[in-house]
């Protein structure tokens, strides 16, 4: 596959399209309507958010390889393939709509020189002949861009002759002026910006050179090359133009005839083969352009078929996304009429625009180390390439800017759900790691405790990983959706280790499939209450620390005997504490009803809004009531004496209205607790409090008693129900 450098591969195609046909037939109308002064303006703002942008790309580039399908490439590379493919997609469509706007120009250049030739047929044979030139090679389509240079050079040349012969009529005093906008139909500021928009196209070539970084020997050193001596040259040659123009005729013959440049030029015929080979190389850079952006798509699978369309021949070339292309660009050459989506191909090139000066902004403002561009660019130009873009967006056309950004928010959703796999790292990482390394600080600095935004973050201690699988559920439904897990694996030996390691991976992914954001951590210790306590005391001092020790009586006997030194450490260190007792046959039964036993609040029954030992219980209910399909929850407490019976109702009832609570009934009972326990309603768990000290034979006992799987739980003090 041959290699190009950064004359042929990037100036050549960029410098072509960016001189493409607004510089030949609307440049005099630009002049005409603003005025040289008017007309420079315009062209500098042009150029500089073109400029800024150039920039930007130009770090990017000389920071990373960039892989084929340029601005594609680059973007999925910092903001991945669901972002990269969103933009990707409508702009490779818009790309082939350019190629047959391109092909229409040509045809209105040739009529207006045989005006006797069938207008399709025109179009027909430029397709065919373009098409065959990119299918055969881009090699080829170089070495054409290079006589077409030599065309439009040869029409500047007759330009530059006629000044020398006196076309240049007007004084540089007349022609250095503000215009009257009398060919615009608009009032105030609005003159200046039709104007602005009607010449803005003529910028927007700048990616012609980063589509073909697949196919560059040194894409981090030719694509800001190429493209920033590119725009340099061109801008040079507009600015020389506009003053040129503006002193060879009047502001009347500029706004009203459009063909002013060629009449003027020392020999027409000469501008008029700049015209036509402005456009055919134009659309040959576009459909080379498209056809690899493409097959940078089929590469990482954005689009279906993927395999098909990466194939490449021999020479390297991308047939299969060749194909796709010409038979795009035929479909659209049978509208005939391209007016209405017109618009949508400079917006997509301003989008492109804009997202890649959001990359540059994030890769600075991240400030990761692997951002280490050779290419280094002051913090202010991507932020004036990017508000330009997006204000020249809504100036050209504010309802297609959002009909474009529509479009590409729902390829975006549409990427979202397919999972792509990610084959390039990206930044995304690091981005989220920045929000949350910025939110932990904030967090942690702030002295008022954060009972409102509580969830519940598990640590679930584990010597064999058929322990967490048979919990598997109830922790799932315990963390869903805004909390977490932490699978910490204890273990003495590397071997055994080694395994329980993949075991609880394997899990952690499990949950994480399902929505439950998860972790592994193993320790290395032969006392299982020394590994769990010296965890939890380590993890203390992380941002995102556990809250609740997840306990399971599934564990082997030896391990439960050390439960008890646990939740003493875990009371100390201010964490929740769930005890797992489930039930051998039933387990979780049919998740349809839930008690919580609250303890006994006598003599006084009054709601306290500070901690209390229930919150923890009634929160972790309320979210198995949500993650079980809207189950019945029971509140209930046991009393001695039955005069305490109205106090202890109007106190569950008062809990509830202060709570907001979904509590679907609430029973008060008298006598004894153990009796009760026996004969309580039927459900699928059941919700009590642990007492620190006590053996854990007894909650045991308590599970066997009621006869279902129970959860036994202590608050850590940082829950709160009323809040």
């Amino acid at each position: 596959m041959k290699k190009f450098g950064t004359f042929g591969g990037v100036f050549t195609p960029t410098l072509l399209t960016i001189l493409g046909v607004i510089m030949y037939l609307r440049l005099g109308w630009v002049v005409g309507n603003a005025g040289l002064l008017g007309a420079w303006l315009i062209i500098i703002l042009a150029f500089a958010i073109t400029l800024c942008t150039a920039l930007s790309m130009s770090s990017i580039t000389t920071n990373t390889r960039i892989g084929a399908g340029g601005a594609y490439a680059i973007i999925s590379q910092a903001l991945g393939l669901e972002v990269g493919g969103s933009l990707g997609i409508p702009r490779y469509i818009s790309q082939g709509l350019a190629v047959t706007m391109y092909i229409f120009g040509f045809r209105e250049g040739w009529l207006s020189i045989f005006p006797q030739h069938h207008a399709f047929l025109v179009d027909l044979l430029v397709f065919i002949l373009l098409y065959a030139i990119a299918y055969k090679s881009a090699d080829l389509a170089i070495k054409t861009q290079y006589i077409i240079m030599g065309i439009i050079g040869l029409s500047l040349v007759s330009i530059a002759l006629a000044a020398g012969f006196g076309s240049m009529q007007y004084t540089t005093a007349e022609a250095a002026r503000f215009g009257t906008y009398a060919g615009v139909a608009a009032e105030g500021s609005e003159k200046f910006w039709l104007v602005f928009a009607v010449f803005f196209p003529a910028a927007t070539g700048i990616m012609a050179g980063a589509n073909m970084s697949g196919e560059l020997i040194d894409p981090r050193k030719s694509i800001p090359v190429g493209t920033l001596w590119a725009i340099g040259v061109s801008f040079l040659i507009y600015m020389v133009l506009a003053y040129w123009v503006a002193r060879s005729a009047s502001e009347a013959e500029l706004i009203g005839n459009y063909n002013i440049m060629i009449e003027r030029s020392f020999f027409p015929p000469l501008v008029i083969a700049g015209v036509l080979g402005a456009t055919f190389s134009s659309a040959l850079a576009s459909i080379i352009g498209s056809s690899r952006i493409l097959y940078a798509m089929g590469q990482h699978r954005v689009l279906p078929k993927g395999e098909w369309l990466e194939y490449q021949n021999e020479a390297g070339q991308p047939r299969n996304a060749m194909i796709v292309t010409g038979v795009l660009i035929f479909a659209t050459m049978l509208l005939r009429d391209l007016n209405a989506v017109a618009p949508l191909v400079t917006m997509f090139f301003l989008i492109t625009y804009a997202m890649l000066n959001i990359v540059v902004i994030i890769e600075q403002k991240l400030g990761l180390i692997s951002f280490r561009p050779q290419f280094k660019v002051h913090p202010l130009i991507p932020i004036v390439g990017l508000v330009g873009s997006l204000l020249t967006m809504f100036i050209i056309n504010p309802m297609i800017s959002l009909v474009s950004w529509a479009l590409m928010i729902f390829v975006y959703g549409v990427l979202s759900r397919r999972k792509l796999e990610v084959k390039i790292e990206d930044v995304r990482s690091g981005l989220f790691t920045s929000f949350a390394e910025w939110a932990a600080k904030h967090t942690s600095g702030n002295a008022f405790p954060q009972e409102r935004s509580w969830k519940p973050n598990l640590l679930v201690p584990a010597t064999d990983g058929a322990s967490v699988q048979g919990a598997f559920s109830i922790i799932k439904d315990l963390a869903y959706p805004k909390g977490g897990a932490v699978l910490m694996g204890i273990g003495p030996g590397r071997g055994k280790r080694k395994d329980l390691d993949e075991k609880l991976r394997h899990l952690s992914q499990a949950f994480r499939k399902d929505n439950v954001h998860s972790s592994v951590a193993m320790m290395q210790t032969t006392s299982y209450a020394t590994g769990v306590n010296l965890g939890n005391q380590a993890l203390m001092a992380s941002y995102f620390r556990p809250n609740i020790v997840f306990l399971n009586l599934l564990e082997p006997p030896e391990v439960v005997a050390d439960y008890s030194a646990i939740i003493t450490e875990a009371e100390r260190l201010e964490l929740g504490v769930i005890l797992y007792a489930p039930h051998p046959r039933a387990m979780l039964g049919q998740q349809q009803a839930i008690n919580v036993w609250m303890r006994p609040q006598g003599p006084q029954w009054k709601v306290a809004h500070a901690h209390q030992t229930q919150d923890l219980a009634l929160l972790l209910a309320y979210k198995l009531k949500r993650n079980w399909n809207d189950a019945h929850i029971r509140m209930m407490t046991v009393i001695e004496d039955e005069e305490d019976r109205p106090k202890a109702q109007a106190f569950l009832h008062e809990v509830i209205e202060l709570a907001r609570l979904p509590i679907d009934e609430t029973l008060v009972a008298v006598g004894d607790f153990k009796t009760h326990l026996e004969e309580a309603p039927l459900a699928d768990i059941n919700l009590l409090g642990i007492t620190p000290g006590r053996d854990i034979d007894a909650y045991r006992e308590i599970a066997v008693m009621v006869d279902t799987t129970c959860l036994f739980v202590l608050d850590s003090g940082h829950e709160n129900i009323y809040a």
